[in-house]
């Protein structure tokens, strides 16, 4: 996308990324639902396509391996197998309204890390935008008629996990001086030799519901279009985060909830009361005032840049 200038090289990173997410949320949904395909073999098969696909990206020139040590890549690998495996079973145990809301609570958690850890400051009115989408969730999460204290665990551990992944993705990014891609190309492998060697502990490997049991090809032909789909989603939040920031990502990310939260409710049949009708209000409101605030800044930023002599 080089020849592209660069709001446009975003626009199309950003509808790459809403695209593929809101597919593989159903996609996965339907796998689990439907056909019980185990969670941590999906998890591995996702890993070992987005390995694939950018081997095959960096032989056809896309983008030129960097040399990195291990254990500078060892954190990151181990957070993606949580952030991903966590979100899955979160998937799996909640209904998707609230699998997705839950993750509106990534935004504060990332705030929180940033702050404390990086010592990024803030804006008040930032901070303040984290109550409504705070409320929200809790309001969601609350009145949920399937509400599942497993689900709730995992979707907490996911949302802790999830936070840490995303901001050492672009802190890597910057520490290491490394692209998406070349991030990617070492991470992806790693995280999944670690599954590799978790699976068996946890899932069947052989027979009825393991990953090599006796499987439709229809069921086959979907898994794999599942993990050619994780493979667009992690690509596409590595280039997104390394060209914006994890906060800003997380924000689009909220938008993509209104989308999958009506396509639960008619494809699963997903109950919604009025009271988490309430809670996406109060969550939407918050994040609309986050993106009027940000672009605020932006444009006040730009003006101070076109006034400087």
């Amino acid at each position: 996308m080089g020849w592209m200038p660069a709001q446009g090289r975003l626009a199309a990173g950003l509808l790459v990324n809403l695209a593929a997410s809101i597919c593989i949320v159903f996609l996965n949904k339907w796998l689990y639902v439907r056909l019980g395909f185990p969670n941590l073999s999906l998890t591995l098969v996702h890993f070992a396509i987005t390995w694939l696909g950018l081997y095959l990206c960096q032989a056809l020139g896309a983008f030129s391996p960097k040399s990195l040590q291990p254990s500078q890549v060892l954190p990151l690998a181990l957070s993606f197998c949580g952030f991903v495996v966590f979100t899955n079973l979160s998937l799996q145990s909640n209904t998707i309204g609230t699998y997705q809301l839950a993750k509106a609570m990534t935004t504060p958690v990332i705030v929180v890390i940033q702050s404390l850890a990086y010592g990024k400051t803030f804006p008040l009115r930032i901070k303040l935008t984290l109550v409504p989408i705070t409320l929200g969730v809790f309001l969601n999460s609350y009145y949920d008629v399937k509400f599942s204290l497993l689900g709730m665990a995992f979707a907490t551990l996911g949302v802790l996990v999830t936070s840490l992944y995303q901001v050492w993705v672009g802190a890597k990014q910057h520490e290491l001086q490394v692209n998406s891609m070349q991030l990617l190309y070492y991470q992806a492998p790693m995280s999944s030799a670690m599954l590799l060697f978790i699976i068996p502990f946890f899932e069947p490997v052989f027979g009825e519901g393991g990953i090599f049991g006796p499987w439709t090809l229809s069921a086959v032909i979907m898994v794999l279009l599942s993990g050619i789909i994780a493979f667009m989603v992690n690509l596409s939040i590595y280039w997104i985060i390394g060209n914006t920031s994890p906060v800003t990502y997380n924000m689009f990310g909220h938008f993509k909830f209104c989308i999958t939260l009506l396509g639960g409710c008619l494809l699963f049949k997903d109950p919604l009361s009025v009271n988490q009708g309430l809670g996406i209000v109060c969550t939407l409101l918050g994040i609309l005032a986050y993106t009027h605030f940000k672009l605020s800044e932006q444009e006040s930023s730009k003006s101070k840049l076109v006034q400087r002599p």
